[in-house]
């Protein structure tokens, strides 16, 4: 096992992610997601998570493993038009993974998505959650605006609620 890493994930407690993630900051993100979808027929889940079980970490479960676990659990891949996104926040481990349904993945390259959650962590590093968040799904909204513009009805298929586990 990683000591480094395990003793990341004890310090990281729900405390400390919340607050990174305050309750206004999870209004923001919700109203950003709600407000961004509008444009595009895709549908945006955000995750945080403050830290894994020790098990998990035994286990050597990374990131991605986690998110990608993550994008099965909440249904991501089952919307209409396989356009489901999940941004995945790892707070103890200072990542950030985009996992987007095969619809996506067929026209953006895993380079674009690299970039946002890139420029995201960079903005976290200096404390800003909220706006690191903010231009995430914004850097997201606009790729899906591009690729899969919103026409007619735009049904709402996932929950626009940010989720902290």
């Amino acid at each position: 096992m990683d000591w480094k890493r395990f003793w990341r994930h004890v310090v990281m407690t729900p405390f400390a992610a919340r607050r990174a993630f305050p309750a206004s900051t999870l209004e923001a993100i919700q109203r950003s997601v709600s407000e961004q979808e509008k444009h595009h027929r895709g549908e945006i889940r955000f995750v945080v998570e403050a830290e894994l079980t020790t098990p998990q970490l035994r286990a050597g479960l990374t990131p991605r493993q986690r998110a990608t676990e993550l994008f099965a659990q909440m249904g991501v891949w089952d919307t209409a038009e396989r356009t489901g996104v999940l941004v995945y926040v790892m707070l103890a481990d200072h990542k950030v993974e985009i996992l987007a349904d095969r619809g996506i993945s067929a026209v953006i390259e895993p380079a674009t998505w690299q970039a946002i959650c890139e420029s995201m962590v960079a903005e976290f590093r200096e404390g800003r959650f909220e706006a690191g968040s903010i231009r995430g799904i914004e850097a997201i909204a606009a790729l899906l605006a591009q690729h899969f513009p919103a026409a007619g009805e735009n049904v709402n298929e996932l929950s626009d609620r940010p989720v902290m586990l």
